[in-house]
């Protein structure tokens, strides 16, 4: 037998926690509000786990409840983490894999899709991923930051993004009524010196002795490379680019939006030199495969690490990307081009929406003879 009665709960009692035995109290509030608590213990951590109103939840109830709570931790089950189950309040793994699986078909880049769900898996997961979503408060999230905000900064951000984004789709699901206070965890974390990571750039006053290097031997990668720096795109625009996308006739290459970062179609004026790669690159083209520059596995596109291993080969700081780099930069010096039209040039997204309404053209006319100077430019080694 319990120390309460239901006589007992009858009466008045005075506000505080009136133990039943067991572990099970009933808390009294000073407005005289009651419910039933159940005190747990496991591995040295105690809880106190909530069994409702006493209103609603008898001395009887209770003590049953209280009993199979006890036994759920013996056996080294979470009571909390059940009874949210049983309620449809999915756990922050669950909400994070439906978010996932609403969303990964939006996302064009596979990089992004690759490292969303496996940043969650790695850092929030051992340590949130068992907690019902409408239970995530900041503590957790700093905790999930904390480990890594100083050594993987980067990484650390992007895993609050994600975190955010998991809350916010539980809040639209009606799982749970409040954002998490994102300032407040942002704010208790540690500064951390902003450091800008750009991507190594050759000068360039550099380019055109590369572009020589290059051109002292002959295979499909080089090729690809030099196209790259010559039309200022991005290595995945050039090593998926098609012959269909190519119209000699008008000079121009055509990417189309599904292969653009702003999915966007871009429109690339081809030079004499970029159009020489191309009649060097007919050569490899083969009958069943469409690609300007195919890889080493047949109708497939050549491997990013093709264009990165070049560089290497090359002992030259910088990476295939850094080319756009030192394009923009050349612009910026030695052109009296607008800025307006290299960002075109590079299909960059135009950030002030004002400025991008009121750009009706794509100054295509101006961008053929920045391209053609760009290539004639890259033609002279300098010392």
């Amino acid at each position: 037998m319990g120390n309460l009665t239901a006589n007992m709960l009858r009466g008045s009692l005075k506000p505080g926690r009136h133990h039943d035995g067991d572990g099970l109290f009933l808390n009294v509030t000073p407005t005289g509000a009651r419910s039933w608590i159940c005190r747990v213990q496991k591995s040295g951590r105690r809880r106190d786990i909530g069994l409702g109103s006493a209103k609603k939840v008898s001395l009887a109830q209770a003590r049953q409840r209280a009993a199979e709570v006890r036994s759920q931790v013996e056996a080294g089950i979470d009571p909390v983490l059940q009874r949210k189950k049983a309620e449809g309040i999915p756990t922050f793994r669950e909400a994070a894999a439906a978010v996932y699986a609403e969303n990964k078909k939006t996302w064009k880049n596979k990089k992004h899709r690759g490292q969303w769900l496996t940043s969650l898996q790695t850092y929030a997961f051992p340590k949130i991923g068992d907690v019902a979503v409408s239970d995530i408060e900041s503590s957790h999230v700093r905790d999930v930051l904390i480990a890594i905000w100083l050594e993987k900064n980067e990484t650390a951000r992007r895993v609050r993004q994600r975190i955010g984004m998991v809350i916010d789709w539980a809040i639209a699901k009606n799982y749970r009524a409040h954002p998490l206070p994102m300032n407040a965890i942002n704010k208790s974390l540690p500064k951390v010196r902003n450091r800008q990571n750009h991507l190594a750039a050759l000068h360039y006053s550099k380019v055109a002795a590369f572009v020589g290097k290059l051109r002292e031997r002959e295979s499909i990668g080089r090729l690809a490379f030099e196209f790259l720096i010559l039309t200022a795109a991005r290595s995945g625009e050039v090593r998926g680019a098609l012959w269909s996308e190519i119209d000699l006739t008008e000079r121009t290459w055509t990417i189309p939006a599904e292969r653009m970062k702003a999915d966007v179609e871009h429109v690339v004026p081809l030079s004499d030199a970029a159009l020489g790669v191309l009649r060097r690159a007919r050569v490899h083209k083969e009958d069943d495969n469409d690609l300007v520059f195919p890889g080493t596995r047949h109708g497939k596109p050549m491997s990013d690490m093709t264009l990165t291993k070049i560089c290497r080969d090359a002992e030259i700081d910088a990476v295939p990307h850094g080319f756009r780099s030192s394009f923009r930069d050349w612009v910026s010096e030695e052109t009296d081009f607008d800025r307006d039209v290299a960002e075109m040039a590079l299909a960059h997204t135009i950030a002030n929406p004002v400025e991008a309404a009121y750009r009706r053209g794509k100054l295509l006319q101006k961008r053929r003879k920045l391209m053609d100077l760009w290539a004639e430019y890259c033609a002279v080694t300098r010392t």
